[in-house]
């Protein structure tokens, strides 16, 4: 199973108040990310793409339970 396909099988199986405790330190830790390109120490940007997408998983799947 892909590293993808376990991320979302993982943020479909959380209760809201994990979901909410996830986004929160997932955005943290990208702002830190952005921190670290602005000044050129990144060392992965990728990493940035992949919390991008994380933060839309959770934010979809907090709609989704939403409705």
């Amino acid at each position: 199973m892909s590293k993808t396909s376990e991320r979302k099988r993982e943020v479909r199986e959380m209760s809201p108040p994990e979901l909410e405790e996830r986004l929160r330190q997932t955005r943290d830790e990208l702002f830190h990310l952005r921190f670290q390109q602005s000044t050129k120490q990144l060392t992965s940007p990728a990493r940035l793409r992949t919390l991008r997408k994380d933060i839309a998983r959770i934010l979809t799947r907090l709609g989704q339970i939403a409705q």
